[in-house]
C-alpha cells in the first residue's frame, strides 16, 4: 500500500502512522512529509487535532469544486488555523476512533506496511485499547513505535499529563532564561515541544538505520522510542550537569550574556538594536578596531575572553555607547567592514523583505484551496540531489478517508459508509 507524493525526496517510500496530537508528533512528522515521507494523520472523528482550533486565523474561501473532498467534515465555515496548515502540511488526514474496536482494526491494517508510527496518549492508553507496542509488532515486526509523552514511559511520574511549558520548568530551561533581575522567563515558542520534535526525528532515522543498514546488513526488527518532553531539553544544557557535579555550580540568569563568551550581547542602536558576538581574539581585536577604541585590548580586564566574560557589563557599556550613536545598519556596515560578526535583529516583517532569505527561497509558496496562496517555511536542510519541498498545506479534517480506506485498505462501500454512520471514521 504505497502512495508516490507529488515530490519524492530522500524519504520518498518511508510510510509513517501519525496518530499523534499537538505539537512534538505534528512537527516531527511534518519534516518526515517535507522530505517525502507518506504521513497519514489519524485524527478522532470529532473535532480532530487540537491545533485546528488554535490561532491565528484567516478566513476560508469559497471552495473550489474540483479540489473539494466530499469526504472531508470540515464543512462548515469556521476561519481557518494557520498552526494547522503549517503543521499539519504534507500529510494526508483520516479519521479513526481507535477506542472502538473496528477502529483499532483498522488502525493495524494501516501499519501493516508501514516503518514508523507515532503517538502521544498517556501511557497506557494504547495498550488499553489493544494496540500497544505488542499488538503492533504482531502485526508488523519492523515498526519504529515512536511514543511521545511528558514523562516518558517510565518513572514515578510517567502517569502525569505533561506539556511543554511544564518540560521548560523542570529541565533547568526557565530558571536560567531572562535577566538577573526578572522571573523565570519562559519561551514565546514551544520550545520543549520542538526539541523533542527535532530528537524523535533523529531517532527515527537512527531506528531505521539499526534495523535496514546497521551491522550485518540490519537486524530486520522494530523497536519502540520512549520521548518524553523533557529529557530532550535538558539533554541541550551541555556542560551544567559536570559543572554541578564536579564544582556545584547552579547557573543563575544573566540576560543576553553567554557564561563563556564576551562579547555576546544586544546592543541598542540610535533605531533600534543589533546582536554581536566576539569571543574568539581575534574577533574582540576586530570590534575594538570597528568603534575606534583599540585602547580596550590592552586593558587587563578584556585581555582574554575568561577575562572578558568576567568583565562582560564594563565591555558592554564601551560597546553600547558607540552603538547608541548610530543607526543599526552604520553600525553593522561599519562593524563588518572590519570584520567583525554582527547582525540585526529581525521581527517577520523584516525576514518577508531580507535579500539572504530571498535569495535562498526560505519562505515557498503553496495553492490551498481554503485560503489560496499561502506562504510558509521552506524545510530544512537543503539536499543537493533530493531537496525537500512542500506540496500543500495540512489538509481537511478526514479529507482523505476514501482514499486510504476504500482505495487502499479496500473498504467496500457498504463497510465503508457503516464506519462512518457508526462514527468508527
Amino acid at each position: 500500500m504505497t502512495t508516490a507524493r507529488d515530490h519524492q525526496g530522500p524519504l520518498d517510500g518511508l510510510r509513517v502512522v501519525d496518530c499523534s496530537g499537538m505539537i512534538a508528533g505534528g512537527f516531527a512528522t511534518t519534516q518526515l512529509a517535507d522530505f517525502g515521507a507518506d504521513v497519514i494523520k489519524v485524527e478522532h472523528p470529532e473535532g480532530g487535532d487540537p491545533l485546528r482550533e488554535w490561532p491565528p486565523y484567516d478566513e476560508r474561501e469559497e471552495p473550489r469544486s474540483s479540489e473539494t473532498d466530499e469526504e472531508s467534515r470540515s464543512s462548515d465555515d469556521r476561519d481557518v488555523s494557520l498552526w494547522w496548515k503549517s503543521i499539519g502540511r504534507n500529510k494526508r488526514c483520516v479519521t479513526l476512533d481507535l477506542s472502538t474496536a473496528e477502529g483499532s482494526a483498522l488502525l493495524l491494517d494501516l501499519i501493516a506496511d508501514a516503518d514508523v508510527l507515532f503517538e502521544n496518549f498517556r501511557p497506557g492508553t494504547m495498550e488499553k485499547w489493544g494496540l500497544g507496542p505488542d499488538d503492533l509488532h504482531a502485526e508488523n515486526p519492523g515498526l519504529i513505535v515512536v511514543r511521545q509523552s511528558g514523562y516518558g514511559q517510565t518513572g514515578p511520574k510517567s502517569d502525569k499529563p505533561g506539556f511543554g511549558t511544564v518540560a521548560e520548568g523542570i529541565t533547568n530551561w526557565a530558571h536560567v532564561n531572562g535577566f538577573p533581575d526578572s522571573k523565570p522567563l519562559l519561551p514565546p515558542i514551544s520550545l520543549a515541544d520542538l526539541t523533542a520534535a527535532n530528537f524523535a526525528v533523529q531517532g527515527v532515522m537512527f531506528a531505521i538505520f539499526e534495523r535496514d543498514v546497521g551491522r550485518g546488513g540490519g537486524s530486520g526488527e522494530g523497536q519502540v522510542i520512549d520521548m518524553s518532553l523533557y529529557e530532550p531539553l535538558f539533554r541541550l544544557f551541555l556542560s551544567e550537569v559536570e559543572a554541578y557535579d564536579r564544582l556545584g555550580e547552579v547557573r543563575e540568569r544573566i540576560g543576553n550574556h553567554h557564561e563563556s563568551a564576551a562579547p555576546r550581547n544586544v546592543y541598542e542602536t540610535k533605531d533600534g538594536y543589533m546582536t554581536l558576538s566576539a569571543s574568539a581574539q581575534s574577533i574582540f581585536e576586530n570590534v575594538a578596531d570597528a568603534i575606534g577604541r583599540p585602547d580596550i585590548v590592552d586593558d587587563a580586564r578584556f585581555a582574554d575572553n575568561e577575562r572578558r566574560v568576567d568583565n562582560a557589563d564594563a565591555l558592554d557599556e564601551i560597546i553600547e555607547a558607540w552603538t547608541r550613536e548610530r543607526t543599526t545598519e552604520a553600525a553593522i556596515e561599519a562593524m563588518e567592514a572590519a570584520d567583525a560578526i554582527v547582525g540585526p535583529v529581525y521581527d517577520m516583517a523584516d525576514i518577508f523583505e531580507d535579500e539572504q532569505y530571498a535569495a535562498r527561497n526560505d519562505i515557498v509558496e503553496v495553492d490551498d484551496p481554503e485560503l489560496g496562496s499561502l506562504k510558509t517555511a521552506a524545510p530544512v536542510p537543503r539536499f543537493s540531489r533530493t531537496p525537500g519541498a512542500v506540496d500543500h498545506a495540512g489538509p481537511r479534517h478526514g479529507q482523505h478517508n476514501g482514499e486510504v480506506f476504500r482505495d487502499e485498505l479496500g473498504l467496500d462501500e457498504e463497510a465503508y459508509d457503516r464506519l462512518r454512520e457508526e462514527g468508527v471514521i
